[in-house]
């Protein structure tokens, strides 16, 4: 009943996005999607991460980009793959150009809520396609099995029992975009147990993880520095400053960081993105700048063509050469 109230509502959206679809630009995934609904890693690549395809996805649709085409094609193709357990395999393209499960996802908990989360963007599909319902429910409950009570929030897998913060936001995600009742009290309960469990009030600042040895280490800009901002992509609530100063903060601290990082990984297009929500054009554009040269290159993902796509939707232009990108 629950299941089905919802599809309901969600009928009534998707028949709105019929009709307004047009209005939107449509996220183009040549060379990242092949004939089967498989979204690469790399364009052409031959490594499907089914976490980063979700968040590419995600992104596009939660910024404007119409994705209900692509959308559909790797629904179709990811939910088959799903293993009993109701986890998912991160897949590789053999000589034969047949993708076969080669190693474990790296998070249970952050790629169900996102699977989970894209499936409720097309709900009068869902409802009518018994595959995805299936992969849907089994989804849900899996997720529910790695909450550890003792501490309020999910764990990463079944075997590895620790808890990581940019992954439990992930899940508050999800629980908090439906805005209904039980959801919103269960998002409530657990933003405030992501808060509690990972904020470090000596040093001011989020704990990537539960792991204790992890308070030794030096921060990098990935995860330390990238987990701090995390927050303002999800719409976080329960931050330490009002969300605009908490974000200036961040790029004060670590813009001219960031806007290098494709020079040896990849460019976090990502970073682009919610500087463009949060009104913070000159950064979006000199990302544009700095790291549209690397673009289909082995230093750019699904996700940052996602965040390319985005920018130029909205009319972003790269920053002219004077312009400082420090």
């Amino acid at each position: 009943m629950k299941i089905g109230r919802f599809l309901s509502a969600g009928a009534l959206a998707l028949s709105v996005h019929a009709v307004c679809a047009s209005a939107a630009p449509a996220l183009e995934l040549d060379g990242y999607m092949d004939e089967g609904g498989a979204i690469t890693v790399l364009h052409g690549g031959d490594s499907a991460d089914p976490y980063f395809a979700l968040q590419a996805l995600l992104l596009a649709h939660e910024n404007g980009l119409d994705i209900f085409a692509p959308a559909q094609r790797f629904a179709d193709w990811l939910a088959p793959n799903q293993k009993p357990d109701g986890t998912f395999d991160r897949f590789c393209r053999s000589a034969e150009k047949k993708w076969r499960p080669c190693k474990t996802a790296d998070a249970d908990d952050s790629l169900l809520a996102m699977w989970i989360k894209l499936l409720e963007t097309m709900p009068a599909r869902l409802n009518k396609n018994p595959v995805w319902m299936k992969s849907y429910q089994i989804s849900k409950t899996s997720l529910e099995h790695l909450f550890q009570p003792s501490r309020g929030i999910y764990v990463v897998s079944p075997v590895v029992l620790h808890g990581l913060f940019m992954d439990n936001l992930e899940v508050w995600s999800l629980k908090a975009h439906l805005k209904q009742p039980k959801q919103l009290g269960e998002a409530n309960q657990l933003a405030r147990a992501i808060h509690d469990t990972f904020w470090d009030p000596v040093n001011k600042r989020f704990l990537v993880s539960t792991q204790l040895e992890q308070r030794a280490q030096s921060p990098a800009f990935y995860p330390d520095h990238v987990a701090q901002i995390f927050p303002l992509l999800v719409d976080f609530t329960l931050l330490p400053l009002e969300p605009k100063t908490y974000y200036r903060n961040w790029m004060t601290a670590h813009r001219a960081e960031w806007l290098v990082q494709g020079k040896a990984d990849y460019p976090w297009g990502l970073l682009a993105v919610l500087a463009l929500r949060q009104n913070d054009k000159a950064s979006a554009a000199c990302w544009l700048r700095e790291s549209v040269p690397l673009r289909h290159s082995s230093r750019w993902a699904i996700t940052d063509e996602t965040s390319y796509q985005i920018l130029l939707s909205r009319g972003l232009s790269p920053a002219a050469k004077d312009a400082n990108c420090k």
